[in-house]
């Protein structure tokens, strides 16, 4: 995996940065959360005012200007892309393959309601048997496949109430 980060201000600009740009910054830590930056012979006073680690937002000032940043690394582009995107598992309402394979077991039944994390069913994928589980509380609306069914990737599985 490559040192790129996909940075997105305010949900309106997105750009790519990587890491070696990032280490190139003329920066001082002035104090805590606080930094002094010089950019194309600018100064910038930053200060990150908010922090969410989980997540990857933080809300930073810059010299008095306030922007929402979110930073996505490789691994969380990629996360996305397989569609586990964590932020979008809460309002979920169908649940797709993740990747083409074989369904071993259904945990559930319709009607049935389920916790999150809850084991829903058992997909085997090269030769390893996956746990698929519920992305959020909620009652489960219908089953679209029977243990044994093969299937494809995004084909539907399970939808939610």
């Amino acid at each position: 995996m490559s040192d790129n980060y996909k940075v997105k201000v305010n949900d309106l600009e997105a750009f790519n940065i990587s890491k070696t740009e990032v280490e190139l910054l003329d920066m001082v830590h002035a104090s805590e959360n606080k930094y002094h930056l010089l950019l194309q012979n600018k100064s910038y006073i930053a200060e990150i005012t908010e922090a969410n680690l989980n997540d990857k937002n933080y809300t930073v000032k810059v010299n008095n200007t306030i922007y929402h940043v979110n930073i996505a690394d490789q691994l969380d582009q990629l996360i996305q892309q397989m569609g586990f995107s964590l932020s979008a598992t809460k309002n979920v309402d169908r649940i797709k393959a993740p990747m083409p394979g074989l369904i071993l077991d259904i945990a559930v039944i319709p009607g049935q309601t389920v916790q999150e994390d809850d084991p829903l069913l058992i997909l085997e994928a090269m030769k390893m048997e996956n746990s698929i589980t519920s992305p959020r509380e909620g009652v489960i609306k219908s089953i679209t496949v029977a243990k044994g069914d093969a299937v494809d990737k995004n084909q539907l599985l399970i939808e939610f109430e």
